[in-house]
């Protein structure tokens, strides 16, 4: 789908906002393709760094693609930005696609702090014992998960890594069953559990929703299936070398896109749970943290060379920091 190239039309505030053209001839191409995968943290993420484009006076375009998709469109010049690169959920295609276009993409750090992965089991389960997945294959657990974990769609990292943990029996679940769907899917999966108190296990992640909803705990990880540190995760930000050589002043922008977990869990649940549009999730997030959007815009100027803060500030109607 595109990005429309108005600014916004919202009802937040009975408020219609339009992005101003530059006033003289801009020195970076206007267009920027990124790529996010349905998932709601980096729809909204992305919504968020397209809105700040779009007011700088470019012309965000956003195609919904797997992960895997989109790691092969970036090589071929295909894409431009991707802020879902999750390590080490995506390790593989991460490393493949360095080792294929190593002069072709770089990597401009993680763009959000607390992120992990790993199994996660609603408290009442916890609390009768099951704390770790080394216990999961215990025939007083195993049974009453019905040797079943819940998991995201087939192609993603977490996909990946759940299917190398059956296929290496890791924790004894080589005769387990993954049950793959999506993630609204799976989600469901965990609501209608939770609701009738059935056991369930499924692989789940922060920042996210369900951390705010619903009353789970993670089980340790001692064999580090889901890597190091207790599943702590990166969410990288990879933008073609082709886009940050032609694009520095937004590639600058985009290299300094930082969030914590807690602030995208949410902005996950104000457009996933709450089902609100993102770009207006996105604004209100913007709205409530002028600071930390005029660090967002430190040394980052107009398509046509202004300086960003004040003409974010005015177009977003953003209050003094």
């Amino acid at each position: 789908m595109h990005l429309p190239k108005r600014l916004l039309t919202l009802s937040l505030a009975g408020l219609v906002l339009f992005s101003a053209a530059p006033s003289a001839l801009a020195s970076e191409p206007a267009r920027v393709r990124f790529s996010a995968p349905p998932w709601p943290g980096v729809t909204v993420k992305t919504a968020l760094a397209s809105l700040l484009l779009e007011t700088l006076g470019y012309e965000p375009r956003l195609q919904e693609l797997s992960s895997n998709i989109t790691y092969k469109a970036m090589l071929q010049n295909d894409l431009d930005v991707f802020m879902a690169a999750w390590l080490p959920a995506q390790q593989g295609m991460y490393e493949a696609s360095f080792r294929e276009g190593e002069q072709r993409l770089m990597d401009l750090g993680n763009n959000v702090d607390g992120a992990r992965l790993g199994f996660a089991v609603p408290a009442f389960v916890f609390d009768a014992g099951l704390h770790s997945a080394e216990d999961l294959d215990d025939p007083r657990f195993a049974d009453r998960l019905d040797r079943t974990i819940y998991s995201i769609e087939i192609g993603s990292g977490m996909s990946d890594t759940l299917n190398a943990a059956v296929e290496k029996d890791t924790y004894g679940l080589g005769d387990w069953t993954l049950s793959e769907t999506s993630t609204p899917g799976m989600l469901s999966a965990v609501d209608h559990a939770m609701d009738q108190g059935e056991w369930i296990v499924f692989g789940a992640w922060t920042p996210h929703w369900m951390n705010i909803e619903y009353d789970i705990r993670y089980l340790e990880d001692p064999q580090d299936m889901w890597g190091p540190d207790g599943g702590h995760s990166d969410v990288r930000t990879l933008v073609t070398r082709a886009f940050a050589e032609s694009h520095p002043n937004a590639t600058r922008l985009l290299d300094q896109l930082t969030f914590t977990a807690a602030d995208q869990s949410i902005m996950i649940r104000g457009f996933s749970f709450e089902e609100r549009e993102p770009e207006a999730v996105a604004l209100e997030w913007l709205r409530d943290h002028p600071a930390r959007v005029r660090a967002f815009l430190d040394g980052v100027t107009t398509r046509d060379g202004a300086p960003a803060w004040p003409v974010v500030q005015r177009i977003l109607q953003l209050p003094d920091d």
